[in-house]
């Protein structure tokens, strides 16, 4: 949830940018890899640096989202570019009354099509969150970092307790950040009705979703910048835990009374170990 004074457009276009830019720098969105979004309950005026408005279709109704401001990223647009010109890469969509359709603003600039094919997976879970929550400030990063996806190839680390039980062992900051763990979700077709769906239910009880061989997403009702930190708190996780594959697991963790010795001290309720 925001409070007042609201953030505006270009202040959202920045934090979008940097998150980005952080994405990028931690190799969690090589090339054209992963997308961004947020939604917005407060007005804000859009026509100065997106004057382009046409009426598109939304991948599902969304009628309790009526009014509400989304700014998305576009389809194969480098995550990392945003901060360098965000008119370029990004649309910001208006949902109109019934949440069936929404007005699209772009730059005369923009270079790109339609928004992220992921847009589906992105609105879902802006709709679930905002709704059942009633937060007037809600963002989605998907990305694809290096370690989290490559363990997800790996059998053992299909089984959600198991993967959170070594990834959640390695630093007391991990556990601190995500008490409830990582989710897992197992290999979808990306930008599929399945994927969509199966996305949404999992991030109602997790911040970070790892999607089988494919990448995470993260979401975060305080800034863009805490869903993209999010992020990397599960990759830095994956890296010491891959750095224990390669060394023959000579690493034993912090020990599960060790992480609740933590947890106790500063108030966080785990039911993870």
């Amino acid at each position: 949830m925001i409070t007042e004074p609201y953030p505006e457009l270009n202040d959202l276009l920045m934090m979008m940018g940097e998150a980005g830019q952080h994405l990028a720098e931690m190799e969690a969105s090589e090339g054209a890899a992963g997308n961004i979004s947020v939604c917005l309950r407060w007005k804000i005026e859009l026509r100065s640096r997106f004057p382009v408005v046409e009426t598109i279709e939304l991948p599902q109704p969304v009628p309790e989202l009526a009014g509400a401001t989304l700014l998305v990223s576009g389809s194969g647009r480098r995550l990392r570019e945003i901060i360098v010109d965000p008119t370029v890469n990004i649309a910001c969509i208006v949902i109109d009354e019934g949440g069936l359709t929404g007005k699209q603003y772009t730059s005369y600039m923009r270079r790109f099509d339609q928004v992220t094919s992921e847009f589906n997976s992105h609105l879902a879970v802006h709709y679930d969150q905002m709704v059942s929550t009633g937060t007037n400030f809600h963002a989605v990063v998907h990305a694809q970092p290096l370690h989290l996806t490559f363990l997800s190839h790996i059998p053992a680390y299909q089984d959600q307790g198991y993967l959170n039980t070594h990834l959640l062992r390695w630093q007391p900051e991990t556990i601190l950040n995500l008490p409830e763990g990582i989710g897992f979700i197992p290999f979808e077709i990306p930008g599929s009705p399945a994927l969509m769906s199966a996305n949404e239910a999992c991030l109602q009880q997790y911040r970070v979703v790892l999607w089988a061989k494919h990448g995470v997403m993260a979401r975060s009702d305080v800034s863009i910048k805490r869903a993209a930190d999010r992020v990397e708190y599960a990759e830095t996780a994956a890296k010491y835990e891959y750095l224990n594959l390669t060394t023959g697991e000579l690493g034993a963790g912090l020990s599960p009374t060790e992480i609740k010795s933590i947890c106790d001290r500063f108030g966080v309720k785990q039911n993870i170990f």
